[in-house]
């Protein structure tokens, strides 16, 4: 049954359209579950497993202390791969459809307030080749509410400054156009004119739109290490992540009245349920609203 994890892979890739390292990582989790039905249940058909070998499976992980969210991760491997063999004629029935993920504990992410983000921001100084391709990457971010992996995966071909829009290939290989504002097209076309040319080595010219100091792609760790020490020259205290852009960016949407199917769109959201979790980071948004706009509230 271990051949089956590479014909996995290779459906992960044609047919899914996935990302190099989100398919490596259903893959393993495959190779795990595939090794456990073989070496401890003795299953060397897939046509034998059955429910109760998935839950088995599952148990046995939270018996090792794996977290819900790791647990859930698995399982959302495991259907996808019987979803596979399903569609694929490997098996006659897709044993593991009913299973329910375990209950996750949700935590809200770190949000930085409009000040802060001002303050990041500002903090951003120099003439440099490398102080304009930040200033120009980081205001992007936020403009735009990029995944970490969309900024860096830019190509110049993305780019539609005249009609202030910009082509981005989120997960899945799904194209979406987001708006950018005046101020970040104004750092950006400075940064393409002035310090791009600077930083390309040798007359090579790769098309990312942000590069290093060697004339390559940026990569993902390149930006999570700026944006630390960018945190950390500017004050700011919070544990922050690449990510924390782009959640400051969707709730300052939703405080400042943007409907969140909008937000779902501009996000790249394939399910309004993912995005729902800026209704609770706002909340306190709407206390502040409340207590200015009911009358009662007003009274004393």
């Amino acid at each position: 049954m271990k051949e089956l994890a590479t014909e996995y892979r290779y459906y992960l890739r044609s047919e899914r359209s996935m990302q190099p390292n989100t398919i490596s990582s259903y893959v393993r989790d495959i190779e795990a579950y595939l090794a456990y039905l073989e070496d401890v249940l003795y299953i060397d058909e897939v046509d034998l497993i059955k429910e109760d070998d998935i839950t088995r499976f599952l148990l046995t992980l939270k018996k090792k202390k794996y977290s819900s969210t790791s647990i859930s991760r698995y399982l959302s491997s495991i259907k996808s791969f019987h979803k596979f063999l399903s569609k694929d004629g490997l098996t006659k029935k897709n044993v593991a459809i009913q299973i329910s993920s375990p209950k996750i504990d949700k935590k809200l992410p770190t949000v930085l307030t409009v000040d802060e983000v001002s303050t990041l921001l500002d903090s951003i100084k120099g003439d440099k080749p490398l102080d304009l391709r930040n200033e120009a990457m980081f205001e992007l971010i936020y403009a735009c509410g990029f995944r970490v992996s969309e900024l860096v995966g830019l190509k110049i071909n993305n780019l539609h400054l005249t009609s202030k829009m910009i082509q981005v290939i989120g997960k899945g290989a799904k194209e979406r156009l987001v708006p950018v504002n005046d101020y970040a097209i104004k750092v950006l076309r400075k940064y393409l004119v002035e310090a791009r040319p600077l930083l390309l080595k040798n007359g090579k010219d790769n098309g990312f739109v942000f590069l290093n100091n060697l004339g390559n792609g940026l990569s993902r760790v390149g930006f999570f290490k700026l944006l630390k020490d960018l945190a950390k020259n500017a004050g700011i205290t919070k544990e922050i992540s690449p990510h924390t852009l782009r959640h400051s960016y969707a709730t300052h949407l939703l405080e400042n009245g943007v409907d969140l199917r909008y937000i779902q769109e501009l996000l790249g959201h394939e399910d309004i349920s993912t995005t729902q979790i800026y209704t609770h980071l706002s909340l306190g948004k709407v206390k502040e609203i409340y207590k200015t706009a009911h009358p009662r509230e007003r009274e004393e």
